[in-house]
């Protein structure tokens, strides 16, 4: 009789009485099993293995055991607990004690197009051990922990840094491919001459992008420093390929630059058809007004009781004054459609 099956756990959303979200350890072959909080500082307290492996933990911060459990446990820097606090939202990658300090921007699990669904990842990269943290959901970190599962070799806390940019710089292409598409969907609607509210979609989708790349750009001077002295512990091979990141992902910032001036000509297009209509609407009032003020000037004139109204007596005085009026409204018209250039 087979047991029933036990349903799994959500590693997104639940954690243990640490904040622990999940953890692995990772072999000298870079693959990686799931271990405990408990059983990461039992192997973190034992000599270092001569042929290598490392433990990378993932922190929900939104539990409040999490930062006093990182304090006592962990011998981590002081900057990656000042980030923790507060500390500044910008992408970058910095050296700090000999760890590798990193806040990187991601969006959320459930990302809709919202300037708001942007959330920050806390990194912690050592020798030996790699502690992320985030308050929500994030997409790229979820995609790292997927690869992990499916036995995806991972032989260094650099390395495990650098596949965590590229599936971040994965989710901005998907991002940047995703706005793209509804672009070319306001664009084809704006040649159609549709005009509704596809400007307030473009602003919308400009803030994103713009929030986007203020956020995910990384910072140029800590990169720099950290590319040009690294720490001994981490091989160059781990470096090129973090230097190669970096380049994959600014490509990516780049297609979202031009994205971003594709999307502001399209919004000055759709304000200046809207300027058209509005001067041609306010030319129409124009010539009405003008057409109809003669009749005007002369009924208010022939409206005032006074006496001495002329042709009053006059058995065909009606005629005449709609001859009169005639006679200045088609005056009136020829000088409102008549060529400027004449």
């Amino acid at each position: 009789m087979s047991k029933p099956s036990t349903p799994p756990t959500s590693p997104n959303y639940g954690a243990d009485a640490s904040g622990l979200i999940y953890g692995f350890l990772f072999d000298a072959q870079g693959l990686a099993k799931t271990i405990s909080g408990d059983e990461a500082l039992t192997w973190l307290a034992q000599p270092a293995p001569e042929d290598g492996g490392f433990v990378w933990l993932h922190f929900n911060l939104a539990h409040s055991a999490c930062t006093k459990w990182l304090k006592e446990n962990l011998q981590l820097s002081d900057i990656f607990h000042e980030s923790l606090a507060e500390g500044s939202r910008s992408t970058r990658v910095e050296l700090d004690d000999d760890m590798l300090v990193a806040v990187i921007n991601d969006v959320h699990y459930d990302f809709d197009f919202e300037p708001s669904d942007i959330s920050t990842l806390r990194l912690s990269v050592g020798p030996r051990l790699v502690v992320s943290a985030r308050l929500q959901p994030l997409r790229s970190i979820d995609k790292l922990r997927d690869a992990v599962r499916r036995n995806a070799q991972v032989m260094s806390p650099v390395a495990l840094l650098v596949h965590l940019m590229h599936d971040q710089g994965d989710v901005l292409v998907g991002i940047v491919r995703n706005t793209t598409t509804r672009v070319d969907e306001l664009e084809d609607k704006l040649l159609a001459g549709r005009l509704e509210s596809k400007r307030a979609n473009l602003g919308s989708l400009r803030r994103l992008l713009v929030r986007l790349q203020r956020l995910l750009a990384p910072e140029p001077a800590a990169l720099f420093r950290l590319l040009r002295t690294p720490p001994e512990w981490i091989s160059e091979d781990d470096l090129d390929a973090l230097r190669q990141s970096t380049e994959e992902f600014n490509v990516a910032l780049s297609d979202m630059a031009a994205l971003q001036e594709r999307i502001k000509l399209l919004q000055e297009e759709i304000a200046g058809r809207v300027a058209e209509a509005n001067n041609r609407s306010l030319y129409v009032l124009t010539i009405v007004t003008v057409l109809a003020l003669p009749i005007n000037m002369i009924a208010g004139l022939l409206g005032m009781n006074v006496g001495g109204i002329p042709l009053a007596e006059d058995a065909h005085g009606f005629w005449w004054i709609v001859a009169l009026i005639i006679s200045f409204t088609a005056v009136a018209a020829y000088f409102a459609f008549r060529d400027p250039r004449e």
